[in-house]
C-alpha cells in the first residue's frame, strides 16, 4: 500500500490571518509577494492615550515555558517542523522544538493589540532560552521581534542570530524600538533560517514584553557572551503612500427588494396539542432544523414561541419535490421532571390511492441499506459550546459572530461584557445524529429537552398530493404524544446533479484508527477489507446529501485511480444493488483529485514528465469516467506563483491529450490571475475582500471556458461558516452565494479530522468535545475557553459509527454518523436546485428572490479601509429566521409547479 505522507497532505488551511501573515513574511525572506495584504483586525475601540504613564505589560506569551502545548507558534512551510518536546527540555517538563528546512522559512508567533491598552508602545523586547540541536556552518538562525501598523503595511522588524555551538543554551533577546504615535495592530516572534541547509533548534522560556506609555528605556536581556548579534535588518522602506485616487466606481447592486415575507403561522392552541398521557414529558413540538434548539431550552413552556413554518402548534407540516429530502426536528421537553425510557417511532406516511413514503426496521448495519429507508429517524447528540469559534469568524465586529453568541454591542459592532453576556454561553448545541435503532430508547434530564431529526427521501415515483402519518412518543409502554405529519409532494422533481457543487476531503488514517485502531492496516488485511466498506459508505453518505468527496486515493498505482475508485466514478456504488436509494441513483461522484494536497510523485521528473504523467491521466478517464471532473492538485496554500505557472504552463503546452488535465491550486484567484495565468483552477479562502478587485477576477474567470472558480471552508461575513455554533442557517446561505456569484465548485478541507496533529491536541473525543481543531489558550473573559485558531466542529462533517479510541461513545457501526450541518448544507443545495428551476419560469422574480435572501455576501461586503483591505465592518446580510428561508422555497415551489418546470423528459 502507497502511504498518503499525513503531515503535508493534510495540512490544515491557515486562517486568512496567518495566511497573509505568511504572504507578509515573504517580503522579508525574499520572495517577490508584496506584504500589502498582511491580515489585521478592526479596533474594538480607540487607543489609549500616548501620554499615558510608563508600564510594561506581562509576558505576552500564554505558555512560554510550553508545559501544555505550543504557546500559540506556527510553521509557515508543512515540511518543516513545531512540536513540543518533553525529550531533554530547557527547562520544566517540555520545551518547543523546531525544525526549519530551506531559506527564507519562518515559524512565527503572534499577538493582536489593536484596539487594547497595548495597542502604542515605545518597544517591544523578545527573549528566550535557545538551543542548537543541529546547527549548520552555512545557516543562522534567527530570532526576531517584529511589529506591524494599522492601517498600512508598515512594519519593523529586528534579529539576533542563536549560537551555533551544538548542545549550548543560551538566552538570546532583542530589543525593537518603536515609534509610539502610531497604533500597533500585530507583535510577532519570528524564527527564521537565514541559509541553504537545515537547522534544528529548542527554545524555552520565551517571553515577549511591550513598553507602554511615553518612550523608557527597554529591559536589557541577559548578554550572550557567545553569540555576536547579526547587526539589524534593514526594514523594507515604508512605501511613500499613492495619492489617493477615485475609486472605480462601485457595479451598482441590484435594488434592494422587500424581503420576502414570513409566512403567517397558524395560532397557537392554548391546550395539549395532540392526544396522549405524558408521564413526565411536558411538551412535544417541531420545527424545520434551521433553529439550533440547545439541550437546555425548554420553550414549550411558552406554546406560542413554538409556532414556525412546521410546526402550528398541533401538526408537523412539510413539503417537498419528487427525488428531494426534507426534514424536520421534533423536540420532547422535560421541563420539570426526568423523563425515562423514552422511545419515538415514525416509519409511514400514506397519500393518494393508498401510495406510501416508508421504511422497514433495521438492525445493526441495516442502517446503511437505503433501499427500504425513505424515513430515517436519528437520535440527536448535543456539544458543549465553551468558546468561540475564532477560525470561523473575527471577533473585533460582535456582528460577525454568530446571532446568539453575541455580547451586547453598540454602532458598529463594539462589544461589551464577558462571555456570561453571551446568551448562548455553555450551552449545549445539536450535532450528532444518530441513527434511533442505535438508541432505541433514552432519557432526558429535568429542565431539558431532546431533539430527534427525521429525514424523508421523496422518491421519483412518489404520488404527488398529501402524505400523513403519525409520530408516536412513549415513556415506557405509556403512549405521551402522537404527532400528526403532513407531507405535501409537489409535482415536480430536483435533478440528480445539483447546481450547487461541492468537494470535501475525506482522511483515511482517521477512519482507520477510530474503526479498527490502525491508522494504516496491512494491504489484504481483514481491517482493509473492512475499512473499504466503511469508506464506501461515507461516500454512500455523502452522496445521499448530494455531497461529493475527494481523498488522497493512497491505494493507486500508477496514472490511475485505485480500484475502489471505479464503482465511485461510474455510479455503480450508488446503484440499490449497492444498497443506496436516493438523490443521484446511478450517478458517479462527479469529481476526482489527483495528489490532493500536493502529493504528486512526479515533480522531480521536469516537463517531459509532467507531459506522460497527464497524457495517462487523461486517457484512463476518457475511457472509464469521462464525465467526471477532475484535476491536479499542484500544490497547497502557497505564494510561489512563478512554480504554481510553471507547473500550470507545463500541462498547456501538452501537444497531446494531456493538455485537458486541468491545474488546481489554493490561493487567492485575484493573485493568480495576475502571477499563474496558466492555472485553470483556483480555490480561495475568501473573508473579506475589495469588491472591484474580486469581481474583476471572478469576471475573468466566466469569461475563459477552460477555467473554473472554487471556493473553500467558510468565515463570517462573507458566507456561513461550518462551526457548530454558527447560526442554524449558516450552511444552508452557503449553496445561496456560491450561486449569486457563479462559484463553480465549494471545497471543505475535511470532513473526518479526529486527530488534531496540527495543534497538538491529538485524538479528540468528538462526541464530547465541541473543539475539534486549534489551539486552546485559556479562558478569556469575551471569548470563553478558545484561542486564535480554536474552532468548533472545523473538519468535522461525520462521525465514527465505530470508535475503539473511545468505546464509551461507540455505537459499534461500520459506518458514520452525519451532522446536522451536513444536513443544513444539503437544504441550502437543494433550495439552489429550486433557485435554478424557478428562474426558467420567471427569472425577474426569481433574481429578486435570490438578492432579498443574500444581499450582500463574499466580496460584496467590500472592505472598509482600501489601504489595509483584510477588514470589514458589517452585519451579515441574510436571514437567520428559517421561516423566512422557507417562505422563499415556498414561493419558488409555487412558481416551479405553476409553470410546468422540473419535469424528467
Amino acid at each position: 500500500m502507497t502511504v498518503f505522507p499525513r503531515k503535508s497532505a493534510l495540512r490544515r488551511p491557515l486562517p486568512f490571518a496567518a495566511i497573509s501573515a505568511a504572504i507578509a513574511l515573504t517580503s522579508i525572506t525574499g520572495c517577490s509577494k508584496a506584504q500589502d495584504s498582511f491580515a489585521l483586525s478592526k479596533p474594538d475601540a480607540p487607543s489609549i492615550d500616548e501620554a499615558g504613564a510608563t508600564s510594561t505589560t506581562a509576558n505576552l506569551l500564554a505558555d512560554p515555558g510550553f508545559e501544555s502545548g505550543v504557546s500559540d507558534f506556527s510553521k509557515q512551510t508543512a515540511t518543516d517542523v513545531l512540536v513540543r518536546s518533553t525529550v531533554n527540555p530547557i527547562a520544566g517538563s517540555a520545551s518547543l522544538k523546531t525544525v526549519l528546512k530551506q531559506w527564507g522559512n519562518n515559524i512565527w508567533w503572534s499577538k493582536t493589540v489593536r484596539g487594547t491598552t497595548q495597542s502604542k508602545a515605545s518597544s517591544l523586547t523578545v527573549s528566550g532560552k535557545v538551543r542548537g540541536d543541529v546547527t549548520s556552518a552555512n545557516s543562522n538562525f534567527q530570532f526576531c521581534a517584529y511589529a506591524i501598523y494599522s492601517g498600512s503595511s508598515t512594519f519593523q522588524q529586528k534579529c539576533v542570530t542563536a549560537s551555533k555551538v551544538q548542545g549550548q543554551t543560551n538566552v538570546v533577546g532583542v530589543t525593537l524600538p518603536l515609534d509610539i504615535t502610531r497604533e500597533l495592530a500585530q507583535v510577532s516572534i519570528h524564527l527564521t533560517l537565514d541559509g541553504g541547509t537545515p537547522v534544528t533548534y529548542t527554545l524555552d522560556n520565551v517571553s515577549a514584553v511591550l513598553a507602554l506609555g511615553a518612550a523608557a528605556p527597554s529591559p536589557t536581556p541577559t548578554p550572550v557572551p557567545t553569540v555576536t548579534a547579526t547587526p539589524t535588518v534593514t526594514p523594507v522602506p515604508t512605501v511613500t503612500p499613492v495619492p489617493t485616487v477615485t475609486p472605480t466606481p462601485t457595479v451598482t447592486p441590484v435594488p434592494t427588494v422587500t424581503p420576502t415575507p414570513t409566512v403567517t403561522p397558524t395560532p397557537v392552541p392554548t391546550t395539549t396539542p395532540v392526544p396522549g398521557t405524558p408521564v413526565a414529558l411536558t411538551s412535544v413540538w417541531a420545527n424545520e432544523g434551521g433553529d439550533k434548539v440547545a439541550r437546555e431550552e425548554t420553550r414549550g413552556r411558552s406554546p406560542a414561541s413554538t409556532i414556525n413554518s412546521t410546526w402550528n402548534g398541533s401538526k408537523i407540516q412539510v413539503f417537498g419535490a419528487k427525488n428531494e429530502s426534507v426534514n424536520f426536528n421534533l423536540v420532547l421537553e422535560a421541563a420539570n421532571a426526568a423523563a425515562n425510557n423514552v422511545s419515538v417511532t415514525f416509519n409511514t406516511l400514506t397519500g393518494p390511492q393508498g401510495a406510501q413514503i416508508r421504511s422497514v426496521p433495521a438492525i445493526g448495519n441495516g442502517v446503511f441499506d437505503y433501499t427500504q429507508r425513505d424515513i430515517e429517524l436519528f437520535y440527536v447528540r448535543y456539544l458543549k459550546i465553551q468558546g468561540l469559534s475564532k477560525i470561523s469568524y473575527e471577533t473585533y465586529d460582535e456582528r460577525h459572530v454568530p446571532k446568539r453568541m453575541r455580547r451586547p454591542y453598540t454602532g458598529e459592532g463594539y462589544g461589551s461584557g464577558t462571555w456570561a453576556d453571551r446568551p448562548d454561553h455553555d450551552k449545549s448545541y445539536p450535532d450528532i445524529a444518530v441513527p434511533m435503532e442505535a438508541v432505541p430508547t433514552f432519557n432526558i434530564a429535568a429542565g431539558q429537552n431532546q431533539s430527534v431529526w427525521s429525514d424523508i427521501y421523496i422518491p421519483k415515483t412518489a404520488v404527488p398530493g398529501i402524505y400523513t402519518g403519525t409520530v408516536t412518543v412513549k415513556e415506557g409502554t405509556n403512549v405521551s404524544y402522537q404527532v400528526p405529519v403532513q407531507l405535501t409532494v409537489r409535482n415536480f422533481f430536483l435533478p440528480d446533479t445539483s447546481e450547487s457543487k461541492s468537494m470535501v476531503y475525506l482522511g483515511y488514517p482517521d477512519i482507520g484508527k477510530r474503526y479498527t485502531g490502525i491508522d494504516w492496516p496491512n494491504t489484504g488485511s481483514a481491517q482493509e477489507t473492512a475499512l473499504k466498506a466503511v469508506r464506501d459508505r461515507h461516500f454512500q453518505m455523502a452522496h445521499r446529501h448530494r455531497i461529493s468527496l475527494i481523498d488522497g486515493d493512497p491505494n493507486r498505482s500508477g496514472d490511475a485511480p485505485a480500484a475502489e475508485w471505479t464503482s465511485r466514478l461510474n455510479g455503480s456504488l450508488f446503484s440499490p444493488a449497492q444498497g443506496y436509494r436516493g438523490p443521484g441513483e446511478n450517478v458517479g461522484n462527479g469529481v476526482y483529485s489527483i495528489g490532493t494536497y500536493g502529493q504528486w510523485t512526479w515533480k522531480t521528473e521536469g516537463e517531459a514528465g509532467m507531459r506522460t504523467h497527464s497524457d495517462n491521466w487523461v486517457n484512463w478517464f476518457n475511457a472509464n469516467a469521462p464525465s467526471t471532473e477532475y484535476f491536479l492538485y499542484l500544490i497547497d496554500e502557497s505564494s510561489d506563483y512563478a512554480q504554481i505557472q510553471t507547473w500550470a504552463s507545463w500541462i498547456n503546452n501538452n501537444p497531446g491529450v494531456g493538455q485537458k488535465l486541468m491545474s488546481f491550486a489554493t490561493a487567492n484567484l485575484p493573485d493568480t490571475r495576475a502571477n499563474a495565468p496558466a492555472l485553470d483552477i483556483a480555490a480561495s479562502w475568501l473573508v473579506v475582500g475589495d469588491r472591484s478587485t474580486w469581481q474583476n477576477a471572478a469576471d475573468g474567470v466566466a469569461a475563459s471556458p477552460d477555467k473554473r472558480f472554487y471556493l473553500y471552508n467558510g468565515k463570517r461575513p462573507a458566507n456561513g461558516s461550518f462551526a457548530t455554533e454558527d447560526d442554524g442557517v449558516a450552511l444552508r446561505e452557503l449553496p445561496w452565494g456560491q450561486y449569486k456569484k457563479g462559484i463553480d465548485r465549494w471545497f471543505f478541507w475535511e470532513s473526518t479530522y479526529y486527530n488534531d496533529y496540527q495543534s497538538g491536541r491529538g485524538q479528540t473525543n468528538v462526541f464530547q468535545t465541541a473543539q475539534t481543531f486549534g489551539s486552546v489558550t485559556g479562558n478569556d473573559a469575551s471569548t470563553g475557553k478558545t484561542g486564535w485558531n480554536s474552532s468548533n466542529g472545523d473538519g468535522v462533517l461525520f462521525y465514527p459509527g465505530t470508535d475503539t479510541l473511545f468505546p464509551a461513545d461507540s455505537y459499534g457501526l461500520a459506518g458514520p454518523l452525519a451532522s446536522l450541518r451536513l444536513k443544513e448544507w444539503r437544504r441550502g443545495i437543494e433550495d439552489v436546485d429550486y433557485l435554478t428551476l424557478a428562474m426558467k419560469v420567471n427569472p425577474t422574480r426569481t433574481t429578486q428572490i435570490l438578492n432579498s435572501m443574500v444581499p450582500k455576501v463574499l466580496w460584496e461586503n467590500g472592505v472598509s479601509d482600501p489601504y489595509d483591505p483584510t477588514w470589514v465592518r458589517t452585519d451579515i446580510s441574510w436571514p437567520t429566521d428559517p421561516n423566512v428561508w422557507e417562505s422563499a422555497r415556498k414561493e419558488m415551489a409555487d412558481m416551479i409547479e405553476s409553470g410546468g418546470a422540473g419535469q424528467l423528459p
